[in-house]
């Protein structure tokens, strides 16, 4: 069985202004949710890290495995309208922030899509949340994202699609998948999140964040 509730990705009306996105709260079946978490790599530095530069057990291993199928990127295509069938997938993992995360930005050109799956629990603190925003200003926020467990979001990279959050100092779990415009992009990537990871192990350094 699915850990992902497809049918409420479907279900869930696509929002379309200033940019096309989707919040998809509780898009990780219950069932799931403890494996998967049990599983999540141990990650004590912040930063972006590339799966294969991680350790994970295998509940987290077959979401992750999941994440990145064509039966996902199939029902993100269909919401989204938009042909993602020469886009691959690309994957890495946060576990803690710093409070020089949550910069107010946009997405590279390389980026088509973004997909942001919360791994953990019910929410509390006032920073962290982020802010999908119609300028480069924190203030000018029209939605907010809790990063509550299995929350899912999704939206397209285009130029006005600015986001950032107030900052946050701990533990702070995301997945990220981005569709990227080709296999160059994920080569590339892979090789810069790899020496970036090794350098965060060593300095314990970063900036930006979701």
């Amino acid at each position: 069985m699915s850990v992902f509730d497809y049918e409420k990705l479907r279900a869930t009306p696509l929002r379309t202004e200033p940019f096309s996105y989707v919040i998809v709260p509780q898009f990780i079946r219950d069932e799931a949710l403890a494996g998967i978490n049990a599983d999540y790599p141990a990650i004590g530095h912040p930063g972006s890290f590339p799966l294969h530069t991680l350790k994970y057990g295998p509940r987290f291993a077959g979401a992750m495995e999941e994440l990145e199928s064509p039966a996902l990127r199939n029902i993100v295509a269909e919401k989204f309208a938009i042909d993602l069938s020469q886009r691959p997938p690309m994957t890495t993992v946060r576990g803690r922030a710093r409070k020089a995360d949550g910069r107010v930005h946009t997405d590279s050109d390389s980026k088509v899509m973004t997909l942001l799956l919360y791994m953990n629990n019910a929410w509390e603190a006032p920073g962290g949340r982020l802010r999908l925003l119609r300028s480069p200003d924190l203030a000018d926020a029209f939605d907010e994202v809790a990063p509550d467990t299995g929350t899912l979001l999704v939206f397209r990279n285009v130029p006005n699609a600015w986001h950032g959050h107030e900052p946050f100092e701990g533990e702070r779990r995301v997945i990220q998948l981005n569709y990227v415009t080709s296999d160059a992009v994920v080569a590339h990537e892979r090789r810069r999140h790899s020496l970036s990871s090794f350098m965060k192990r060593l300095f314990g350094k970063r900036a930006g964040g979701y």
